[in-house]
């Protein structure tokens, strides 16, 4: 019988792979079972056990601190919590938790009067399955349907269904293999989705009749290019349905009719290689966001006669990055960063003239809330920061005032007054400034001695909202500051710091990581070896390049679903993200050099004999965008070649994928592991 008590040590089966000239052994390899999706290869699953195993064992000695850590995080969850009603229609909507549920229940009740009814039973759904999310939902026009897809397995493919809200009864109209929003038809007879592929990827765009077979579903759009994703939505004024399709770079747009969804398409603008955008439409006119001049992108309208020829109404600015658009009856509203901080603004159909809302901090996330109605006469907004807990505001048009609606409440309770938040700038190597948002108990001593948590993303243009975290409180009131590094590679600072963060320019996202720690070091916060640092998916991806090229500065690393074995990845045309992903990370396949800067920084190939920090890693059976794998090969390669004996351990969650489990207190529970992992790592006593 295997000692669980020591690290699992997998096979070296000799394989390499030659590419432009480069042989590279990988004698990991055989961890991919050749039967994915499907995983029955036994050696595979011996191993994925064995070091769950371990895990387990490793982790035992502190359930105690995890079972206390997972108490007060829940505790400062209000358990029987419910979202702020919302006017659609006829009805109003909200959803809510019960004391001690997983899921949410979803409820409506007539404008006019009535009793509330229950739409969507989330707990039922989920009775037993391990795994269970919802996806897209969407109330028909007419208000009698309800569509909805759930996945029970974490694999991203799901299955769609249609209830009659009148009867409760669930329709024979099951669409399986979903990957989509769901589109109703202006007569509510009609639903628009797309279908996953054999790779997983979504190429079209169908239409259902209610109760006709799914096999006479009409394929309204397909896509031929295997690197691009369709997509469905629904224009403000719900009179045409847009069907999009796109990678990272480039986008197209068509235009049908929601009441006449067979018509033939309107194509927006035909797709140019760099260039994005969206549209929506407000009586007759297209308004459209788009890079074409300069990467924080414009504004720009045209008719529907001639939806290529367009007219700018705002102009690109190097220091407004416009990230949003949503048109209203009366206005509509812009959503930007102004040097990185969110900004919102109201706007005239007629002068275009901005009128902005203004709020309390200095930093701070904000951003329209659910606004489903075209005509309003108030908006619903969220607002939160490092200090401030999540808030929900009615903005009214007439007055400009912010109505509080909903604080988040903390049962447990909650000081403000005990924590305090920064927004600083820190010189990486090249000279630029990283803005860095940090949170920490007032009386954080200054001299170097206290821990500090950095976590950092850093990809596809996504930027690191400075918000509100209950469950970082565990941290903060044990003496821990937390800071989020906003590195290059996010779009934090606008289009144009997500450019100099990818493809060739792919290293700046890691060495501003590590400038950013030593920065924080420098001003005393903290010092090397006291900093945790945390990441997941492609922020796992910069776990493993920062360990390879700074292991002394971190007192312990949790890498999730990491992102650890691109260049592999990135050859495998057949993965199902693959071709899509290529305009962020490059072709290696095709392109020598993009090859060879791949090589350069991939966690995965980069692994050496040297001292690495304590790590804890995380990894998805059905994960689809980070196979299991991949955080697999890494930690056997790391066990394999590291000149050390700190802990390396591995936890694959059989049965989820890309997000772990699911359920708000297993997620929780995980994230009790979490914090239990880094305290003990970086020595900090309850």
């Amino acid at each position: 019988m295997t000692d669980q008590s020591l690290p699992p040590v997998a096979a070296r089966r000799p394989h390499s792979i030659s590419h432009h000239g480069h042989s590279i052994a990988d004698d990991y390899a055989w961890l991919r079972d050749p039967g994915y999706p499907e995983v029955k290869d036994r050696d595979v699953l011996d191993y994925l056990e064995a070091e769950t195993a371990f895990f387990e064992s490793a982790m035992a000695p502190h359930k105690a601190r995890i079972d206390a850590l997972f108490a007060e995080m829940k505790g400062r969850i209000k358990e029987d919590d419910q979202s702020v009603p919302q006017k659609d229609g006829d009805y109003i909507y909200w959803r809510a938790f019960e004391i001690g549920a997983q899921y949410r229940k979803w409820y409506r009740k007539p404008v006019a009067g009535g009793e509330d009814q229950l739409i969507l039973d989330e707990p039922a759904l989920a009775q037993g399955h391990d795994y269970f999310r919802l996806g897209a939902m969407s109330v028909s026009p007419d208000g009698r349907y309800l569509a909805y897809a759930i996945d029970t397995n974490g694999s991203e493919r799901f299955e769609a269904r249609i209830k009659d809200l009148i009867s409760g009864e669930i329709l024979p109209d099951v669409i399986p293999d979903t990957l989509s929003s769901l589109v109703w038809t202006s007569d509510s007879k009609g639903l628009l989705y797309g279908l996953a592929n054999e790779n997983w990827r979504t190429d079209n765009a169908r239409l259902h009749r209610l109760g006709q077979s799914v096999e006479s579903d009409v394929e309204l759009f397909h896509e031929d290019d295997e690197g691009f994703r369709v997509s469905v939505g629904l224009t403000s004024s719900e009179k045409w349905i847009v069907i999009s399709t796109g990678d990272h770079v480039t986008s197209e747009a068509w235009l049908v009719p929601a009441d006449n969804p067979t018509a033939t398409p309107l194509l927006v603008a035909a797709r140019q290689d760099g260039r994005e955008y969206e549209v929506d439409e407000h009586d007759g006119t297209l308004y459209i966001r788009t890079n074409d001049t300069h990467p924080n992108f414009r504004l720009v309208t045209a008719s529907l006669e001639a939806p290529g020829d367009w007219t700018e109404v705002i102009a690109p600015d190097a220091h407004f990055y416009l990230t949003d658009f949503t048109l209203f009856k009366g206005f509509y509203v812009t959503e930007g960063r102004q040097d990185g901080l969110d900004q919102i603004e109201l706007r005239d159909y007629a002068t275009h003239a901005a009128k902005r809302i203004a709020f309390p901090e200095a930093s701070y996330s904000a951003s329209l809330d659910e606004n489903p109605e075209y005509d309003v006469t108030k908006l619903r907004i969220g607002y939160e920061s490092m200090v401030t807990p999540d808030t929900i505001y009615d903005y009214h048009l007439d007055t400009g005032e912010l109505e509080v609606l909903k604080h988040q409440i903390i049962p447990s309770g909650y000081d403000a007054d005990r924590y305090a938040t920064e927004r600083l700038m820190i010189a990486a190597r090249d000279g630029t400034q990283i803005p860095v948002s940090i949170v920490y108990p007032k009386d954080l001593p200054r001299d170097g001695s206290a821990p500090l948590h950095l976590y950092g993303y850093g990809a596809y243009g996504l930027a690191m909202e400075p918000g509100f975290s209950t469950s970082r409180l565990s941290l903060l009131d044990r003496g821990i500051a937390f800071a989020l590094a906003h590195i290059r590679g996010g779009d934090d600072l606008g289009q144009q710091w997500y450019l100099d963060g990818k493809l060739d320019k792919r290293t700046n996202t890691f060495t501003d990581f590590v400038d950013v720690a030593k920065g924080l070091i420098d001003l005393g916060y903290t010092s090397a070896g006291r900093i945790g640092i945390s990441g997941g998916s492609a922020g796992g991806e910069l776990m493993g390049a920062v360990i390879n090229s700074d292991p002394e500065l971190w007192g312990a690393v949790v890498a999730h679903v990491p992102f650890v074995d691109v260049l592999n990845t990135m050859l495998d045309e057949t993965l199902p993200l693959t071709p899509g992903e290529w305009p962020e990370w490059g072709n290696p396949i095709e392109d020598k050099a993009a090859f060879e800067t791949i090589l350069s920084y991939c966690p995965y190939n980069n692994v050496k004999a040297q001292a690495y920090p304590p790590m804890m890693v995380t990894a998805g059976l059905n994960d689809p965008r980070v196979t299991y794998w991949e955080p697999a090969k890494w930690v056997a390669r790391l066990r394999a070649t590291r000149t050390d004996d700190a802990l390396l351990i591995l936890k694959t969650n059989m049965g989820a994928g890309h997000g772990g489990k699911s359920g708000r207190f297993e997620s929780l529970h995980e994230t009790a592991e979490e914090f239990a992992f880094l305290l003990w790592q970086l020595g900090v006593e309850d």
